[in-house]
């Protein structure tokens, strides 16, 4: 919920919108069970869901008698609009009162109280004042609506590690949660989130890339190149991708004669070279023993479309276990190869139709294509184009970022890199929808600097910034 509700104020549908509407609903649930003139007690928290709470007090008070307990100093609420919410309660003299004690907690004796105490966001067991807040809600002789989730409760699994507010009726904002799945007292309110904030990849989606104060070498990935021979800058771009995408390591595995020019683009890069000017099926088992130890395997740049080279895609991907995105002329062994690995497969749409996939100019039309195909695969796909279609046959997600100065040779490298990169951390629809906007935002940076006549490698450095610009 939280990366669609970035995405959702990334398409000029605000948060302050969002909480409005969040708050009206609240009303209208808690008028269901409430007389005019009965008590109603707001218990705030100092998070969003405080702030929904805030604006539901705000509705509620010319139909009933209603106090707000805000756990918690209003100097210390934690985000701007819950903040400009509670100065708007004060500013209409709807009765407040601050809870700077646990222990000074008193509801009175409220009709019903609404649990805006803790949101979807929090984890584990409650701490103080919000415990004790959780406990006189359930102390109170009152009907409990929660705002969204009872306070307390894990909203993906429904496990409480301690105490959780014992709702009556819960409202939930836009999508049922999966912690309140089975429950027969949930409300959801639909609160002008657009579908679009779902169905198009947005910044909200970067909100899944965080990274461990003390993580380790290795913690991020090791990414695995098998390519080159033919084609020497293929592998080196998305090599080096991969590690302006946050992989720790980046290897590349590839023919002995181009390996030193590979090594060339970039000292970042471990190459690791075999025997011959192209792969072929006696290099396979050496690169199955070497892609136990890393992450993920990207196989395809720049490998060419021998078919000797085609019979080791096929062998390496029947013998592989673990993740891997497929590239360029590696592709086409796909649909017909039995393999345990789970696959993101990066083509365009010349490169999707050799495989036996729809071709269509339409995006909505190719959606929905791209979707079924994916199904009946097995696997993740990336279908790259003006408008780019990611589906794994239950979740289908398009990105719009990007721009024509990527029709230029190698921005796909790039593309397969920085999905390797984000599949070490993250599942395949997310990592290869990431990806897409990544690229996409790095191409649309360079031209906006630079104008058309891009070169893929001009994407490189912004990569990072495409990723982690706006969480910094």
């Amino acid at each position: 919920m939280a990366a669609v509700d970035r995405n959702a104020a990334a398409l000029d549908v605000s948060t302050k919108q969002l909480m409005e509407s969040s708050g009206n609903a609240l009303a209208r649930e808690v008028r269901t069970v409430a007389d005019s003139g009965d008590e109603v007690a707001v218990v705030a928290g100092r998070g969003n869901n405080g702030g929904d709470a805030f604006v539901a007090a705000r509705f509620l008070a010319g139909d009933c008698d209603v106090t707000v307990h805000l756990l918690g100093r209003p100097e210390t609420i934690t985000t701007e609009i819950a903040r400009e919410n509670w100065d708007a309660l004060r500013a209409a003299e709807i009765a407040t009162e601050r809870v700077r004690d646990s222990n000074a907690l008193d509801l009175g004796s409220p009709d019903v109280v609404l649990d805006g105490v803790l949101g979807t966001g929090v984890t584990g067991a409650p701490r103080e004042p919000e415990r004790s807040a959780i406990v006189a809600t359930n102390d109170a002789d009152a009907t409990v609506v929660s705002v969204d989730i009872p306070s307390g409760m894990d909203a993906d699994t429904g496990e409480v590690a301690d105490v959780a507010v014992e709702a009556d009726h819960v409202v939930t904002f836009h999508a049922l949660k999966p912690g309140l799945e089975g429950r027969e007292d949930v409300t959801v309110a639909d609160i002008g989130i657009p579908e679009a904030a779902e169905r198009f990849v947005g910044p909200g989606d970067l909100l899944s890339l965080s990274r461990d104060p003390q993580a380790h070498k290795g913690d991020f990935g090791r990414v695995m190149v098998v390519g080159g021979g033919p084609y020497t800058g293929a592998p080196a771009l998305c090599a080096q991708a991969a590690l302006r995408a946050g992989a720790d390591l980046a290897y590349v595995a590839c023919p002995d004669p181009v390996a030193d020019e590979v090594q060339g683009y970039a000292e970042d890069l471990i190459v690791e070279p075999y025997v011959g000017t192209r792969l072929q099926p006696e290099h396979v088992p050496d690169l199955l023993a070497d892609a136990e130890a890393r992450d993920v395997v990207v196989i395809g740049p720049g490998l060419g479309g021998a078919d000797d080279t085609l019979d080791a895609v096929r062998a390496f991907l029947e013998g592989y276990e673990g993740k891997a995105v497929v590239d360029a002329d590696a592709l086409q062994v796909v649909p017909a190869v039995e393999t345990d690995a789970e696959l993101v497969c990066t083509p365009h749409q010349g490169e999707l139709a050799t495989m036996g996939g729809p071709r269509r100019d339409d995006w909505e039309e190719r959606e929905a294509l791209v979707a079924e195909f994916a199904r009946d695969l097995g696997q993740t796909l990336l279908v790259k184009g003006a408008y780019d279609v990611v589906a794994d046959g239950d979740a289908t997600r398009v990105n719009r970022t990007g721009n024509p100065g990527m029709t230029v040779g190698g921005t796909g490298d790039v593309l397969a890199g920085i999905t390797g990169a984000l599949y070490s951390t993250q599942d395949a629809i997310d990592a290869a929808a990431i990806a897409a906007y990544a690229n996409g935002t790095a191409g649309d940076a360079v031209v906006d600097e630079m104008g058309y006549g891009l070169l893929a490698s001009d994407l490189l450095a912004k990569i990072p910034t495409a990723l982690w610009g706006e969480r910094r």
